[in-house]
């Protein structure tokens, strides 16, 4: 035997290029090739740590779900006690106020866990392959579908006016249209009460597809959470661009001057009433100015309903979003309510020339003709009829991919399932033929779709309750934080 080395055997470690293999490769193509090696090898290390991440803040997230439904439960039941004497209601109000800050604090930690986890995005594997054919399929089958792929400037404007969470009024200024905004801070419809009487005057000064989106994000924001790439919009940076290019961002900030607008002073600041301006436009009589003195006590009687519709913490789970949903709808209908009979009363005390001055209100943000809101309402009409296949279908199949039920769970999804086709079809329902020409007209067009929104969480609630309370806290876990689960990893 000859003194020579054994030969050494090459590790599987990573990819090499060997000599022969590199031999016919210039100087140049070998560096290239190491480059994507070390490149290569930089995103397997990341990967990891990502992945170490990930399973820590899952577990986090399934230990503070835990301690969320105790503390939830907790305050059921203090709220429920009806403790006798003064010495004892006070103790327990102070209990109470005790258990609500601890709660409150969970949700917070458990908020900044799920941003966290969006942020890092799914585990890599072939569920990314599916999360991209879902996201196609999230594009159609819902009613702003038609509106996404229009005009690419006014979408864009539109996209930027509800990143940002801007009022009717801010966004008018910038020369956009106001456009629906579904969540500020924990607020859900923030400028519903400007909204829907702004809408009443001048419809021209909103987004074409503003009632398309709310519907949308009505129904996607009990499944989805609120910073989804499924959601309305889905921050889409083109009309007809790929649903793939979602890139998820973080929550504008609210300060606590806006939220005190909003919820404490709807009627004041950016969200005030136009009387001044119609009283310029119509320069009412001795007579129509107390007719219109009535309806500016009924705005500001409407704008008390919203205040108790607010809260101050997020709500975490699906049937949470849907009820602090609901309240902010169910305000915003009875404010209509309120609002209805003297905005009658004195319009009906208009002459035609004041009722012209009165409809021709509104800021100068692009002419959209009488013709052209037709013809938008025309089409929205005609799109409603369409199957809303990724309302309905989409996140009953994630919730089985994601939650795996079995037994009474599926059962209760099943149930799930047709409660939200059945809502979706009574909000195709109220879907107007026409845009009423008068603002009496608007508003009741108004007041009917309200209605369906209310109805349509009637019909989802009980149904979303029960399959939640059939869950594990793991499941509960996975179905809070169901856009982790299902979305793309944010682009760099």
């Amino acid at each position: 035997m000859t003194g020579r080395p054994e030969p050494r055997i090459a590790t599987p470690s990573g990819p090499r290029t060997s000599p022969a293999a590199g031999a016919g490769l210039s100087r140049k193509e070998q560096i290239e090739t190491r480059a994507q090696q070390r490149e290569q090898r930089i995103q397997q290390r990341q990967q990891i740590v990502q992945e170490r991440q990930r399973d820590l803040l899952s577990r986090q997230s399934t230990e503070r779900q835990s301690r969320i439904d105790r503390l939830q439960n907790r305050v059921q039941q203090l709220q429920s006690q009806k403790p006798e004497g003064l010495r004892a209601q006070r103790a327990q109000e102070r209990l109470l106020q005790t258990q609500t800050r601890l709660l409150q604090r969970e949700q917070r930690f458990q908020q900044s866990d799920q941003a966290r986890l969006q942020r890092l995005g799914p585990q890599p594997s072939a569920e990314r392959s599916a999360s991209a054919a879902a996201l196609q399929a999230a594009a159609r089958g819902r009613f702003a579908a038609h509106f996404r792929s229009n005009d690419a400037l006014q979408a864009r404007a539109a996209l930027t006016a509800r990143e940002n969470g801007w009022a009717p009024r801010h966004a008018w200024r910038r020369g956009h249209r106001a456009a629906f905004v579904a969540w500020l801070g924990p607020v859900f419809w923030p400028y519903a009460y400007s909204d829907i009487f702004n809408y009443t005057f001048w419809p021209y000064a909103y987004d074409p597809g503003y009632w398309a989106y709310a519907y949308d994000d009505f129904v996607d924001t009990v499944f989805w959470g609120t910073d989804s790439p499924y959601s309305a919009y889905a921050r889409y940076p083109e009309p007809g661009a790929a649903v793939t290019d979602f890139r998820a961002r973080q929550r504008p900030s609210v300060s606590r001057q806006t939220l005190r607008q909003v919820c404490a002073e709807p009627d004041e600041g950016v969200t005030a009433w136009p009387i001044a301006s119609i009283t310029r436009a119509v320069q009412p009589t001795p007579e129509q100015r107390a007719l219109l003195d009535e309806l500016k006590a009924a705005a500001a009687k409407a704008a008390d309903v919203f205040k108790e519709s607010c809260t101050d913490s997020y709500a975490m789970t699906p049937p949470g979003r849907l009820r602090a949903m609901t309240n902010r709808v169910s305000a915003t209908l009875n404010a209509v309510r309120i609002v209805r009979p003297a905005l009658e009363t004195f319009y009906n005390s208009l002459n035609d020339e004041q009722k012209a001055r009165f409809n021709a209100l509104g800021p100068n943000v692009g002419e959209r003709s009488q013709q052209q809101l037709q013809q938008e309402a025309n089409a929205e009409a005609e799109r409603c009829g369409e199957p809303k296949s990724s309302l309905t279908q989409l996140p009953i199949e994630r919730i089985e991919a994601v939650i795996h039920p079995a037994g009474k769970q599926k059962e209760a999804l099943d149930r799930l399932s047709k409660a939200t086709k059945d809502a979706v079809e009574g909000l195709q329902a109220a879907c107007p033929d026409d845009v009423p020409l008068t603002p009496l007209g608007r508003l009741e067009a108004m007041e009917k779709r309200l209605d369906a929104m209310l109805q349509a969480a009637a019909l989802v609630q009980p149904a979303l309750d029960e399959f939640y309370a059939t869950l594990g806290n793991e499941q509960k876990a996975r179905f809070n934080t169901l856009p982790q689960v299902a979305s793309p990893s944010p682009q760099p």
